[in-house]
């Protein structure tokens, strides 16, 4: 997978995050190259399947409103006389 490609902003959010929960949880204490190394490897590792995701639950809401309008549109016919 390519590398994520995160804003400095971004990045540096990401950073103390992640500096905060690994010093939290296991009381270790992670510099901003240990930490940025964290991110790039699980945005490497489990980022595909975040993305993979979130574009499936799109494509399902998505095709529930293309159903919700096709009902409504369906409502909208008028009857034919014979």
């Amino acid at each position: 997978m390519a590398k994520p490609d995160f804003s400095p902003e971004q990045l540096a959010v990401l950073v103390k995050a992640v500096q905060k929960h690994i010093d939290t949880e296991y009381d270790l204490k992670l510099g901003r190259f240990e930490a940025e190394n964290l991110i790039a490897f699980m945005a490497g590792t489990i980022g595909a399947l975040l993305y993979n995701r979130g574009l499936h639950d799109a494509q399902a809401l998505l095709a529930r409103q293309v159903e919700s309008l096709g009902d409504a549109i369906y409502q909208m016919e008028r009857p034919v006389g014979a």
